[in-house]
């Protein structure tokens, strides 16, 4: 479950955050959405806010896709020790550095990046009292994150390179092109391909999961709000629905099994 208390290790997911074009629309969506309050948080990019369910920080949103021009969308941040060694890294295998790396605050040093497909992606050097967030399956956190790109096993190289995964053939769905990024023995992220069959207005992106009690509750609250999904799904981690919000931003909802 999601524990403020850990510090995630260098490669390890540590934070999401929106990149939002109307910051307190999206604030009122995913507030209904997830239950989320909300504290003000560094403005070092613009307009920023954390979000917190039961008073803990699970999720970011700011106003900087309005900034840079782009599409709405959720960023995964990735644990470094250096975010400015991990910065030239992105560009020594074919990423690119959009911004930074910058200073938050009293939060740490940060940039935004993108891979060599084009998927966007936050790298975070925690402060010395930095804590993040810890994926797992608190309801309204954020539980896991998967790159939709067009050839995965060429876009899993780009992360490989630059931050020591091993990539592994992914089981949950026999004869699909995905695979599953490991830091030892520990799952980090998955990969889809998806051959061609990329959004045209944001081509690959990563899609980040969010764990909720009632998947088919929390997609019914997503279309009476604005936004659209699709079909439920089942798979071995739970129930799946795909999900965008009022602006577009892709993101999904898990309702993951019960102990027991």
């Amino acid at each position: 479950m999601t524990d403020a208390t850990t510090r995630p290790g260098p490669g390890m997911p540590c934070w999401a955050s929106l990149m939002a074009h109307d910051l307190p629309a999206a604030q009122r969506f995913y507030g209904e959405i997830f239950g989320w309050e909300y504290e003000p948080g560094p403005g070092t990019l613009g307009p920023y806010v954390r979000a917190l369910r039961d008073g803990v920080p699970v999720a970011g949103l700011n106003a900087t896709a309005r900034r840079l021009d782009g599409p709405a969308a959720w960023l995964p941040h990735v644990a470094a020790l250096d975010a400015d060694l991990t910065a030239n890294t992105v560009r020594e295998c074919g990423g690119t550095v959009a911004v930074g790396p910058l200073d938050a605050a009293e939060d740490g040093r940060t940039a935004i990046a993108a891979d060599i497909a084009g998927a966007g992606f936050g790298i975070w050097q925690l402060a010395e009292t930095g804590r993040g967030v810890t994926f797992g399956q608190s309801p309204g956190a954020p539980v896991w994150t998967e790159l939709i790109t067009s050839d995965a096993t060429w876009a899993s190289k780009f992360y490989q390179m630059v931050f020591g995964y091993e990539a592994r053939t992914a089981r949950t769905v026999p004869g699909a092109d995905r695979l599953t990024l490991y830091l030892g023995d520990r799952p980090v992220c998955g990969i889809r391909g998806v051959d061609g069959r990329l959004p045209h207005d944001r081509g690959s992106f990563w899609l980040v999961y969010f764990s909720v009690p009632d998947a088919d509750a929390s997609a019914a609250r997503v279309r009476e709000l604005g936004g659209e999904t699709a079909e439920p799904d089942e798979t071995p981690i739970g129930r799946f629905v795909r999900a965008t919000d009022p602006e577009g931003a892709p993101f999904a909802l898990l309702q993951q099994p019960t102990a027991g």
